[in-house]
């Protein structure tokens, strides 16, 4: 059986800065935008049940937020049970949004990320997406294969925002690999952080919308969460 390692271990941090400084030459996405496509990414695995019924109630504030910005389309993709992994139309309006998750139920099965990624990569080539949120608590797949397709989403700039409930080191470690290599950001919440979820989603679909600068405005008026989340994005590397 092969044995898959990580690249902390295989490559040195000159070789990850050295990727960092070829991602700050790629032109970067415009920060001026008419319409925004935001794939909103979710673990529907068992252990995530309470995250999803959370995910719905939050939805319809992310439209709310983008008022006077610009519009914001949002896709829902999920993987769950044994090797399901399903995509939604693209979304403008919260109610459909929301009655879409609500029909659907969390079953067993491990992670695939991977499928994520890369449908996010396919989406974009055919409409620019500005940005992944995705929702998870555990990483059970390989980490160099994860971190190859992040690197890929970082070269065409379309950062993903990584919000990891619960505490999980393995997943952590992961995770901020993935968020760092497409130039996003992660996050951590606990059980009991609904309303800084909500927070955080709302500055990324500010993001979607309208890009650094109205990211930075909002966040001016923001809570200490969303500016973490805004130092993040402009250091990445931090």
């Amino acid at each position: 059986m092969k044995h898959n390692k990580v690249p902390a271990k295989t490559s040195s941090s000159e070789d990850v800065d050295q990727f960092l400084r070829q991602l700050d030459a790629v032109t970067q996405q415009s920060s001026e935008r008419h319409r925004g496509r935001l794939l909103f990414a979710l673990d529907a695995t068992a252990s995530r049940q309470p995250t999803w019924d959370r995910a719905c109630q939050l939805q319809g504030d992310m439209f709310v937020k983008t008022r006077g910005i610009g519009a914001l389309d949002v896709q829902i993709c999920f993987y769950r049970g044994y090797d399901q992994f399903r995509v939604s139309p693209w979304y403008n309006n919260p109610a459909d949004l929301v009655r879409a998750m609500s029909s659907v139920s969390c079953l067993g099965g491990h992670t695939q990320i991977s499928r994520v990624l890369s449908h996010a990569l396919r989406e974009h080539k055919k409409h620019p997406v500005a940005a992944v949120v995705f929702i998870g608590d555990c990483l059970e797949e390989p980490l160099d294969d994860l971190c190859h397709l992040a690197g890929q989403l970082g070269l065409v700039s379309v950062p993903l925002f990584i919000f990891q409930e619960g505490r999980d080191a393995l997943a952590s470690n992961g995770f901020k690999q993935l968020a760092r290599l497409s130039r996003g950001a992660h996050c951590q919440f606990d059980n009991h952080g609904a309303e800084v979820l909500g927070e955080l989603l709302n500055a990324v679909a500010v993001f979607a919308t309208g890009g650094q600068k109205a990211l930075r405005s909002f966040g001016e008026t923001s809570s200490a969460a969303v500016k973490k989340l805004c130092h993040k994005l402009e250091n990445p590397s931090a």
